[in-house]
């Protein structure tokens, strides 16, 4: 068995002294000799704080601490004598670094040092790309980041279910054009609004990346905008909406009351969804939606008429409503999602009521429909804009600038006016079932 202080020594620091052939700095004692497993377990066996300098690859040295364990190591130089001698780790001895693997691992990083990489410099980059880079945990950042809480579910959503089981934790600045197309190509070519969502999405999250520096250009650069939607021009009519009111009940504890405040409140579906009770206030009956609920990232003031005051009431089972928490939970006390199930339980309901069935609608014509009825019931333009938190239009531009009247009591007068006309809807609904509308 070959000791370690056997193998010939090769002075290469200054400041040592010379112990039978080998060079010693400190206590550290240092030799060379070719680094082989049998080289190694005499390093290992010596009992010395000890680097052995393998005599073919030029800084390739296998180092034995005072504990007794030993790693690969390569020392360098970036630039001519008069730079600084840097010291890279291989990695410990035992799988996967043996003196084999070592050895092939330090002759590829004297290529890269050939080439001018610092390959401690590549090896925190090759890190960096496949744990903070990796889109999949760098998409969870960008999410976070995004301000509104509607645009924030849309985009962790569009990236769920879309975005991340194509791109998986590939490495951003490796994207391309390619993988971005085949995001695309996934989806089904009839979700002409999911399609524009998730471009949105993509365009961006890498626009953001860009900014911050963490890839040079973005791959979407020059893509085409899916096509537009047609605009929905659906709305529902006065017997359509009092079909809707009396089957919501008996849909889900929340998913009926969530429907009744969308028809009274004409606010947005994940917005009465999310609803908290600390937004309420039953003396000057209003809610006061904020801004980081909000799909425009803007708060609004929403006047509670009689109705809504008693929806608000049946959920809280009383007159007296919390002071905090939220209104509709899931019973395990999660956020309410269950729109597509209620959805199909309400039209289910209503093709039983003994009347023709409803055209195709969706839950945000409701939201449409207090536009439309509002217009029925001349409320001007701007009260409606107002009322459903509207930043185009009338509060667009200049307008939105300088124009600050909030018009509070002229929402309330609207929100009155609709009340009294869903009331009479209501009335007609609860008549017989052939009743004339």
């Amino acid at each position: 068995m070959l000791s370690f202080p056997q193998l010939r020594g090769n002075f290469r620091h200054g400041d040592c002294r010379v112990i039978a052939g080998n060079a010693v700095l400190g206590d550290q004692f240092m030799a060379s000799g070719k680094i082989t497993k049998r080289s190694v377990d005499a390093l290992i066996s010596s009992g010395q704080h000890d680097i052995l300098w393998d005599d073919s690859i030029k800084g390739f040295g296998a180092k034995r601490t005072k504990a007794g364990a030993v790693s690969y190591v390569l020392q360098f130089r970036m630039g001519g004598r008069e730079s600084k001698t840097r010291r890279y780790t291989i990695g410990s001895h035992g799988s996967p670094w043996t003196p084999a693997t070592a050895r092939a691992e330090a002759e590829r990083l004297a290529i890269l040092i050939a080439q001018g990489i610092d390959p401690g410099e590549a090896e925190r980059q090759r890190r960096r790309e496949s744990v903070d880079l990796a889109f999949d945990n760098y998409s969870d950042r960008f999410a976070e980041a995004c301000v509104g809480e509607g645009w924030r579910r849309l985009v962790k959503r569009s990236l769920e279910l879309h975005v991340k089981p194509v791109l998986g934790s590939k490495p951003l600045p490796n994207l391309t054009r390619i993988d971005i197309v085949a995001v695309f190509d996934r989806m089904p070519r009839a979700q002409i609004a999911n399609i524009r969502n998730v471009f949105a999405v993509l365009r961006r999250l890498l626009r953001w990346a860009v900014s911050r520096g963490d890839i040079d250009r973005s791959p979407m650069e020059g893509m085409e905008t899916p096509p537009p939607v047609k605009p929905r021009d659906r709305w529902l009519s006065d017997e359509e909406l009092g079909r809707i009111w009396m089957a919501a009940p008996n849909t889900h504890s929340c998913f009926g009351p969530i429907i009744r405040l969308l028809i009274v409140t004409g606010q947005r579906r994940e917005e009465v969804s999310s609803l908290r009770w600390e937004e309420l206030n039953r003396k000057d009956l209003l809610w006061t939606l904020p801004g980081e609920r909000a799909k425009n990232g803007e708060p609004n003031r929403i006047p509670l008429n009689e109705l809504a005051v008693a929806i608000l009431d049946e959920v809280a089972g009383s007159a007296i409503w919390p002071r905090s928490g939220r209104m509709f939970t899931t019973s395990r006390g999660g956020r309410f999602t269950g729109y597509s199930k209620g959805k199909i339980k309400l039209d289910l309901l209503m093709s039983q009521d003994g009347r023709e069935p409803l055209p195709d609608w969706r839950l945000h014509d409701l939201r449409r429909t207090l536009a439309t009825g509002f217009q029925r019931l001349g409320v001007r333009f701007e009260v409606t804009e107002a009322v459903l938190n509207h930043v185009g239009g009338s509060r667009a531009g200049v307008a939105g600038i300088y124009q600050r009247h909030d018009w509070k009591d002229e929402k309330r007068e609207a929100m009155k006016s609709w009340n009294d006309h869903l009331a009479t809807i209501i009335r007609l609904a609860n008549m017989a079932p052939d009743r004339a509308w």
